[in-house]
């Protein structure tokens, strides 16, 4: 599967809406389109899968390592695979667009915001193109996807502009029908938000498809290598208040066991299982359904048995003593782990996370470390006897230096694990 990544110039150029034009416009050229996303995101992805009815492949080295990110790149299906880039090409201290585009050896189209440029649009493109020689780094920027563009003049003065070695391959028209509305965490979700498809497909005729398809290029391969599976069984929960899952997390669990999922907020009965997780998401926005929900309490219940529970984020809230909203309401949580939650107006932490382990529970060996990701609202105050699972490497953890709050066999964190970090391999394997 030949592959392709739409890097931006700068956060906020309007990466997500030309992807999901590319995604369409290959779709209506007759291709079968694999979207991903390059860094941590869940957001993006929703919009992608809205689109395509696919699961878009989440691709980041820090994450899942180079032979993690080329396995999970080769697990996606089809002609040719379109990567949304994180922040500018460049941005990212652990892992950026360049990183990803480097490792898999793809080409990179720049989407650049020309609402109000022609000549600068060319001048930024080939400042992008050769800052790579600059810095050493073997990125390969190809072509231009114009941004917020209009036609005639405006699009001929940017084709214009460009040198020999970067192609011009179309255009976004500036509309407020391409706009995904915003919230604390970015985007509304895919689900909840999509844009409307005959906008996309006006969009979307104005892309030079198959200069992209000739653009594109195939990755190394690198084969997964399934392990033995364990017969036991892992529950996910899986709503609008815990939303945010890598389709590789769950393609790992199901190789190592039986996946079922349940919804706290429609009030299912916890499943019968030899493990439970409970994804991030968006707990403070369900708070009042939660504290109402039985399956809340049954998952206290199933904590006391000693059944192991792992929650990222949204989970470590709905595994706390109580939930904050913004507007000053506290509501009952499972009551778990010795926390109260509050939600805030500004993010608390946004960064790549390594962590190590203090002590032996359901998700790691004592000493052994763990990558991810945390980006978050909240801020968690832990009781004095609280037990924490990790100590903190890089990123802010609960407090600083510690992160998962740890009680009987849960524990709940404010990073996000990808699978290649053997976090999910542990809560059923006990290895």
């Amino acid at each position: 599967m030949k592959g392709v990544v739409l890097a931006g110039t700068a956060s906020g150029v309007g990466k997500t809406v030309a992807t999901l034009a590319t995604l369409t416009a290959l779709d209506a050229a007759g291709y079968d389109p694999q979207p991903a996303k390059a860094g941590p995101d869940f957001i993006d992805p929703s919009h992608h899968e809205a689109v395509t009815e696919k699961s878009s492949r989440s691709l980041d080295p820090w994450l899942a390592g180079e032979s993690g990110l080329r396995r999970t790149y080769w697990r996606g299906e089809g002609d040719i695979c379109v990567v949304e880039g994180m922040m500018g090409l460049y941005d990212g201290s652990a892992a950026s667009t360049a990183s990803v585009a480097e490792a898999l050896d793809l080409p990179v189209v720049l989407v650049v915001d020309a609402s109000a440029g022609m000549e600068s649009v060319g001048a930024t493109a080939l400042g992008f193109r050769t800052y790579a020689d600059r810095i050493g780094r073997d990125v390969d920027v190809v072509g231009v996807l114009a941004q917020r563009a209009h036609g005639g003049r405006h699009a001929e003065g940017i084709r214009g502009a460009l040198p020999d070695e970067l192609a011009y391959l179309g255009r976004i028209p500036p509309t407020t029908a391409l706009e995904i509305p915003e919230r604390h965490l970015g985007l509304h979700m895919g689900e909840e938000a999509p844009i409307d498809g005959d906008a996309l497909a006006e969009a979307a005729a104005h892309i030079d498809t198959e200069g992209l398809v000739d653009a594109a290029r195939e990755p190394p391969t690198e084969s997964p290598s399934p392990p033995e599976p364990t017969g036991k069984q892992i529950v996910i929960a899986r709503d609008a208040a815990f939303c945010f899952v890598y389709p590789s997390t769950v393609e790992r669990l199901r190789e190592l066991g039986e996946v079922t999922p349940f919804s706290p907020l429609a009030g299912d009965p916890v499943p019968d299982a030899d493990a439970v997780y409970l994804p991030g998401g968006y707990p403070e926005l369900h708070a009042p359904e939660l504290a109402e929900s039985p399956t809340i309490d049954e998952i206290g219940e199933r904590a006391a048995d000693g059944v192991p529970i792992y929650g990222e984020c949204g989970g470590l809230m709905a595994l706390s003593e109580s939930l904050s909203t913004t507007e000053g309401d506290t509501y009952e949580m499972a009551g778990v782990l010795p926390a109260a939650v509050e939600m805030r107006e500004r993010y608390q932490a946004l960064d790549h996370v390594e962590l190590t382990a203090a002590r032996a529970t359901p998700l790691a060996v004592e000493g052994t470390t763990r990558r991810g990701h945390e980006f978050h609202y909240s801020a968690a105050t832990v009781e004095s006897d609280a037990r924490f699972a990790f100590d903190v490497e890089r990123g802010t953890g609960i407090d600083g230096d510690h992160d998962g709050l740890t009680e009987y066999a849960t524990v709940g964190t404010y990073c996000h694990t990808h699978a290649a970090s053997g976090a999910f391999d542990r809560l059923l394997t006990n290895r």
